[in-house]
């Protein structure tokens, strides 16, 4: 696995009545880590349009570390899809479990706050030139 985007501890003030961590909370962490992705290609200001349907698949726990690793998957003329995943580890472990993972959509913007260009999607080592994919709302 790469390295993650954001990696941070759930602490007690993140938790629902039940004493999990907000599921509200984890969702805005994985946007701070799709944005992070987002600003450094785009090299500049962005802003979340959309998120894919986004399921919680085991609780995370107060102490959990939690890591998000983002990825760039799609480009298109001012948009960029963003796939994060979302992994806990225990305080006293070493192994990582998935929890949740879900594709973000943001939109480059210039100083007055109107969609902007962003680069292609720069091919990957061993490939033949760009995936060729494009971002949703383009």
């Amino acid at each position: 696995m790469d390295e993650p985007a954001i990696r941070t501890v759930a602490m007690p003030r993140d938790t629902n009545p039940a004493g999990d961590i907000f599921g509200g909370w984890l969702m805005s962490q994985m946007d701070l880590a799709a944005g992070v992705v987002a600003a450094r290609h785009a090299h500049g200001r962005c802003a979340t349009v959309c998120v894919d349907a986004i399921e919680f698949q085991r609780p995370v726990h107060v102490g959990d570390e939690v890591s998000l690793y983002a990825s760039l998957t799609a480009v298109g003329r001012a948009s960029m899809r963003i796939r994060v995943l979302a992994c806990r580890r225990l305080r006293t472990g070493e192994e990582y479990e998935q929890v949740t993972a879900a594709v973000f959509v943001f939109v480059a913007l210039d100083e007055a706050g109107r969609p902007r260009p962003v680069p292609p999607l720069a091919s990957r080592p061993g490939s033949r030139g760009g995936s060729g994919r494009r971002a949703a709302n383009d």
